[in-house]
């Protein structure tokens, strides 16, 4: 309530991710849950899994990846199935969230209010269909057999304006998070007249509409 004794506007909010991040994945259905009460939320990645932040997965990544796997899909609900466990952790794949980073920058430029909703498809083709989304090629296809042609015609080429672009996002993302104390993702930053603040992370993993009502009230 506000000092009127009226109900507060619902707040917008950041959510900071990254595709190969597997407690992002674990996040969506909160995500989901805030955008359908109302709350306009904008995905920001951060790129932590990109660039210098990409590795090789090796047997041993791979064994702790998927243990970490089996925690998250415990709390969330979410899947992650036998095709991804054999297909992209076992099968040795690039752990490299630049393609997927890349890919969700296009959806956004052609229309941000469909940016969530690629991400879920790009985590499902991973975490679900065991489908490698370090791979550009591939999360193009992914995006073009969704209904995301601009995105997926611009990927064909990746023009400077794109380019620019997505380093201006990861840009954005790694300096909120420097700036709230965010150490990793998910996050979710609230924005309002009463300033910027985060909410705790394990929030976004427990009841959803406990996560509402503390949203309402933050």
């Amino acid at each position: 309530m506000n000092q009127a004794g009226k109900p507060m506007a619902m707040q917008s909010a950041v959510y900071l991710f990254d595709p190969l991040c597997g407690w992002c994945y674990g996040a969506t259905p909160a995500t989901r849950r805030l955008r359908d009460a109302g709350l306009v939320v904008t995905p920001v990645p951060t790129g932590l899994f990109a660039d210098h932040g990409a590795r090789t997965m090796d047997d041993q990544f791979a064994a702790y990846a998927w243990s970490n796997d089996q925690k998250i899909a415990r709390l969330s609900g979410q899947r992650f199935t036998e095709a991804y466990r054999h297909k992209v952790l076992i099968a040795g794949s690039r752990f490299d969230s630049g393609p997927a980073t890349l890919a969700l920058t296009a959806v956004a430029l052609e229309d941000e209010a469909r940016e969530l909703d690629a991400l879920s498809l790009i985590q499902e083709a991973r975490y679900v269909d065991g489908r490698d989304v370090a791979s550009l090629p591939l999360v193009t296809s992914v995006l073009a057999g969704a209904g995301f042609a601009g995105a997926a015609s611009r990927l064909q080429a990746p023009d400077p304006a794109l380019l620019s672009a997505n380093e201006d996002r990861i840009a954005r993302g790694r300096r909120l998070m420097t700036t709230i104390g965010i150490n990793g993702v998910p996050a979710l930053v609230l924005s309002d007249e009463r300033g910027t603040r985060a909410i705790a992370a394990g929030s976004l993993f427990g009841d959803l509409d406990a996560l509402l009502a503390q949203v309402k009230a933050a």
